[in-house]
């Protein structure tokens, strides 16, 4: 068993952290500083609301529009435990566990900054079932993305009243079941903590972070299997060239170019010689395109870190100040506008890689048409062209940006809502599609090569041809080529592209 990973609110909780974390499952404790910070505020907001009756929103008053309703002392902590049901009004499909387990984590590090004015035992719970597996059953659709992820955190959130489903080792059961089964209470809630569970951009978040870091894999990969089609096309090495990208120095562009330089060394097809002036653009402007691509992420991985680290309910206590504001940390517009930057960066990495599929398809220099050795008999890589094709027309659909939509709610109290949870589902979706999209381009590149033999390409890239060639076999005449598309996006998935 790994040793713990402590959350503090002095450490600050990266990317690649967080992708450690979850890749080796490795348990997760509160720190002392944590927990001393959630358990003096929760007392301060105890102290606070035994001395003043002043209205503080959704502690003593009603929530949303009803926020000039007063709730009387003995019903708080019914309102907080009537919140968390009614608010669990999700439905569509269900969220994949390892985002169920993400949300988990990320709403305790936002817990744990003693802002929320949470119980410690309510922020243990969720760590208990984090570190257990004992993952909530929540719906994709609901949130607004506005007062935070409402309905998805409501889902995640009713176990710990013993409501509500949840899945574990296998098996979905009835909330209550489960914490029967570890002799767990459920958690009586105490004022305001309905509203600390319920308003945060978890949700939302969860899925950024899964996105972006299967599009980091997906940019990696992107670069190699568009200089494997390069080589397949028999291209050339001139847009490569550091002077050209030395004059245009846009970060992305010059990292990108740097790695066509390292992936083709060594290789003898580059020292052919070639019979075509130019490569059409989707070879010749790799640098440009997939580099602009990297630039967007990098971009969005500083707005998913920034939010990893933050405390997104409402309102926000501050005891060392001895103050209670009510603001919009919960508002998901700058994770929407990020969510629909990744899904258009990562849908253009899709775009141009089926525009090289295309070319290589095509029967030009030198190379069959649709790359089988009797075309005719054979339709070869014809039809995985047009799965392609109709995986990218259907990404410039997702691509539509979320963010512009807003819909007036709570009889018009949350007037503008970033949408940033639709925003969420669908960058998964892209990011999904263009893995197999590259993979459809890895088939083709590699099922080229093999008419360029005996010429081989740089050692790094003959790697990879060895490695695919484990998970899909050329075609010499027509066969069933579904198992070889899906097994081609999981090797995409999965490969170690660095």
């Amino acid at each position: 068993m790994p040793d713990a990973f402590e959350l503090t609110p002095s450490t600050h909780l990266d990317l690649s952290t967080l992708e450690q974390l979850l890749a080796d499952k490795r348990p997760v404790t509160l720190g002392a500083e944590a927990r001393q910070r959630i358990t003096d505020c929760h007392h301060y907001l105890r102290d606070r609301l035994a001395e003043s009756d002043s209205p503080i929103y959704g502690i003593n008053t009603g929530f949303g529009a009803l926020c000039n309703t007063s709730i009387a002392p003995e019903e708080r902590q019914q309102l907080q435990v009537n919140l968390v049901m009614s608010h669990a009004c999700g439905t569509g499909d269900e969220v994949p566990a390892d985002l169920v387990r993400l949300m988990l984590l990320l709403k305790v590090q936002s817990l744990s900054y003693g802002n929320s004015g949470a119980q410690l035992q309510t922020v243990q719970r969720l760590l208990d079932f984090y570190n257990r597996d004992i993952l909530p059953v929540v719906y994709q659709q609901g949130s607004l993305g506005a007062s935070g992820d409402l309905a998805p955190l409501a889902h995640l959130c009713l176990p710990l009243l013993g409501l509500g489903e949840v899945n574990y080792q296998g098996y979905r059961l009835a909330a209550a079941d489960v914490l029967h089964l570890f002799s767990w209470e459920p958690i009586a809630l105490e004022a305001k903590e309905g509203l600390a569970l319920l308003n945060g951009t978890q949700f939302m978040l969860a899925y950024g972070v899964h996105c972006l870091l299967r599009a980091r894999r997906v940019a990696q990969a992107a670069d190699v299997i568009g200089a494997l089609s390069l080589e397949a096309f028999d291209g050339r090495t001139e847009p490569f060239d550091d002077r050209l990208h030395q004059v245009r120095p846009h970060a992305g562009q010059l990292t990108v170019a740097r790695r066509m330089r390292e992936l083709l060394a060594g290789s003898q097809l580059q020292q052919q010689e070639k019979t075509a002036v130019q490569d059409p653009y989707s070879f010749r402007c790799v640098p440009q395109v997939h580099g602009a691509s990297r630039d967007a992420l990098g971009y969005v991985a500083q707005v998913f870190e920034t939010e990893c680290n933050a405390v997104t309910d409402n309102p926000n206590i501050f005891p060392d100040t001895d103050a209670i504001l009510s603001g919009g940390n919960f508002h998901g517009q700058p994770l929407a506008l990020a969510l629909d930057f990744l899904a258009i960066a990562v849908a253009e990495l899709g775009s141009i890689s089926e525009r090289r599929t295309y070319q290589l398809i095509s029967g030009q220099r030198g190379l069959p048409p649709f790359l089988v050795a009797e075309p005719g008999l054979n339709s070869g890589f014809m039809i995985p062209q047009y799965t392609a094709a109709s995986i990218v027309s259907q990404n410039k659909q997702l691509c539509t940006p979320a963010s512009v939509d807003s819909i007036v709610s709570s009889n018009g109290q949350e007037d503008h809502v970033s949408m940033g949870s639709n925003g969420a589902t669908k960058a998964r979706r892209v990011v999904e599609n263009v893995e197999q999209v590259l993979g459809i381009e890895l088939m083709n590149a590699v099922q080229a090569l093999a008419f360029r033999r005996p010429n081989q390409s740089s050692p790094q890239l003959e790697k990879v041809v060895e490695a695919f060639r484990q998970k899909v076999k050329f075609v010499s005449r027509d066969r069933v080529l579904y198992p070889d598309l899906h097994a081609a996006a999981a090797f995409v998935r999965d490969y170690d592209w660095t």
